[in-house]
């Protein structure tokens, strides 16, 4: 398994690191709000304000102490942390094989034109790095 410098996140990390990556710093009653509007709008904001101690505490979100209500803004790039989860998965899950994870996405959910026009701009792309 490959080892990492950063914890990855759980699932309900990743939930308050979506709103984080998209709001920008936030207090704990801004995420929370914002998590309401969600699939995780069950996730109480006692459970939010913890669940961001423990993020501050394992160096995935800083907080800002420096006035009265704490501001946690995401320490690490949404980019990073996808790739990390990515890689781990695909290590764990489908023996490194791009091919096999690529496979696995396009037959769990149709890809409209737009995503598969994407799609074959990135392995042109890519394919040009190679040569």
């Amino acid at each position: 398994m490959t080892t990492h410098a950063q914890p990855q996140p759980t699932r309900a990390e990743l939930a308050i690191l979506r709103v984080l990556w998209k709001q920008g710093p936030s207090t704990v009653r801004q995420v929370h709000e914002r998590m309401r509007g969600t699939q995780d709008k069950d996730t109480g904001y006692t459970t939010v304000l913890k669940l961001l101690q423990n993020m501050t505490e394992k160096g995935i979100v800083q907080r800002d102490e420096s006035e009265r209500t704490h501001v946690y803004e995401a320490a690490i790039s949404e980019t990073r942390t996808q790739r990390d989860l990515l890689r781990d998965l695909m290590d764990r899950a489908f023996g490194g094989s791009a091919t096999s994870v690529v496979a696995q996405a396009l037959s769990m959910k149709r890809a409209s034109a737009e995503e598969l026009a994407e799609i074959r701009r990135l392995l042109d792309a890519h394919e040009k790095r190679g040569k």
